[in-house]
């Protein structure tokens, strides 16, 4: 039987949203005294963010393994470059009005952040939802795949010496479910699987030169495509593969989880759900210690929502309202999770589903529903990670922490005495 659980948003506070500021750079030394992480704990850091002041050398890095700064972007002439020099590296163009945030960019608080927390280990991110357009062009042959990761290690190594420790691939999607400006084949799932082995090849090589090593990862879809390829095939060029288990139904016409950890008993796509993907891939070959689940530090927000079941699998709208009033503060779509800290002065309250084990947020007035993680929930994802012996946790992504849920993924993970069966 279903159980949904309703609480006015002031009794969630003490589980995951604390009503005092949220933990600066400037934080004791006490409280950045924590353990280093003994599981992988991955985050996307996202150029943008340093728009709003927040710096990647304010990561609390003693809670992060590895960091992945998005997103490089490949060019039409099929070579890797930056995504946006204004914000990367502050070589900015004052006659179109760009002016950097900082010095140097975020590469120079990439540094600083390498300086302070010597064992964190920083990929460039390459594609991502809006920069997957070349994918295919420079996958398609073995000189386009040769001169493409060439000219990624010349751009990331060789420039900038000592900053990145690996290549992260995002492309967004191959064969189609990206963007419609997107280049499609039929043979990218095969294709794909050729350029990372390239990538392989001219890393290993790179490795035996430098007298190191580096870390290859891809960003996988929550569904395994590709089955052709054997993505076992895949996994043997990779480190790991940090699944997109978040998502889930973005664009949906229903108010649907972002990212259930299991499927509701009446849920109407009962194979989206971040244990449906695990299954998925560990069928498809990927040993589990490869695999890296999805946290998401942001939500999705839907309109026009009844209050039949609190809003729950009723119909709703992600675009077209007409009462934008409604929603034009928060969005329709991606709320990041530091936005949600003041959701009871706006009048919502939350609810628990204990099967799909997320919460949501309501307002009937406004018809507004979102679908979100918390601590609770995040809690949980992590230790589903730890009781099915998987390889660790992917965030996307870091600007979306109100300053709690890093901090409480990185303590669920690595708390000792906590007894799961072994696999």
């Amino acid at each position: 039987m279903q159980k949904i659980f309703a609480a006015a948003l002031f009794s969630m506070l003490a589980i995951s949203i604390p009503s005092g500021p949220a933990p600066s750079s400037s934080q004791s030394s006490a409280s950045r005294k924590a353990p280093l992480p003994q599981v992988r704990i991955v985050g996307y850091y996202a150029s943008w963010d340093a728009h709003r002041g927040h710096f990647a050398d304010a990561i609390r890095g003693e809670l992060l393994t590895h960091v992945n700064y998005a997103f490089a972007k490949i060019s039409d002439e099929g070579t890797a470059v930056l995504g946006d020099s204004c914000l990367d590296v502050g070589d900015c163009l004052p006659e179109r009005g760009e002016t950097a945030p900082s010095p140097g960019g975020n590469f120079a608080h990439l540094h600083r952040l390498k300086e302070s927390y010597p064992h964190l280990q920083i990929l460039i991110a390459i594609g991502g939802w809006t920069w997957s357009e070349n994918f295919s062009n420079v996958a398609l042959t073995p000189n386009s795949r040769e001169r493409f990761v060439a000219s990624a290690l010349e751009l990331f190594l060789d420039r900038w010496p000592g900053l990145f420790d690996g290549f992260d691939l995002d492309w967004e999607y191959p064969v189609a479910g990206g963007r419609a400006e997107n280049t499609y084949r039929p043979d990218d799932w095969e294709n794909y699987a050729l350029l990372i082995a390239e990538f392989r090849r001219q890393l290993d090589r790179r490795s035996v030169a430098d007298g190191r090593g580096y870390l290859l990862t891809i960003a996988a879809p929550a569904v395994p495509q590709g089955a052709n390829v054997g993505w076992s095939r895949i996994g043997a060029h990779v480190n790991w593969i940090n699944l997109m288990t978040y998502d889930y139904h973005t664009g949906g016409n229903i108010a649907h989880f972002n990212a259930p950890l299991y499927a509701a008993p009446d849920d109407p796509t009962p194979h989206l759900n971040v244990h449906a993907t695990v299954q998925r891939y560990l069928d498809a070959g990927v040993p589990r210690e490869q695999i890296a689940i999805g946290l998401p530090f942001f939500g999705q927000g839907y309109g026009g929502v009844a209050a039949t079941r609190e809003g729950l699998f009723q119909a709703a709208q992600q675009d077209g309202l007409e009462d934008k009033n409604a929603t034009q503060e928060w969005g329709i779509g991606a709320v990041p999770f530091r936005q949600l800290r003041d959701a009871h002065e706006r009048s919502f309250r939350r609810f628990w589903h204990s099967e799909a084990q997320v919460p949501w947020l309501f307002n009937p007035e406004r018809r507004v529903w979102i679908s979100y993680d918390d601590s609770q929930s995040l809690g949980l994802k992590s230790d589903y990670v730890r009781k099915h012996n998987l390889g660790g946790v992917m965030i996307w992504e870091l600007g979306g922490d109100d300053g709690t849920l890093l901090e409480g993924v990185h303590r669920r993970l690595n708390s000792p005495g906590i007894d799961f069966p072994r696999h």
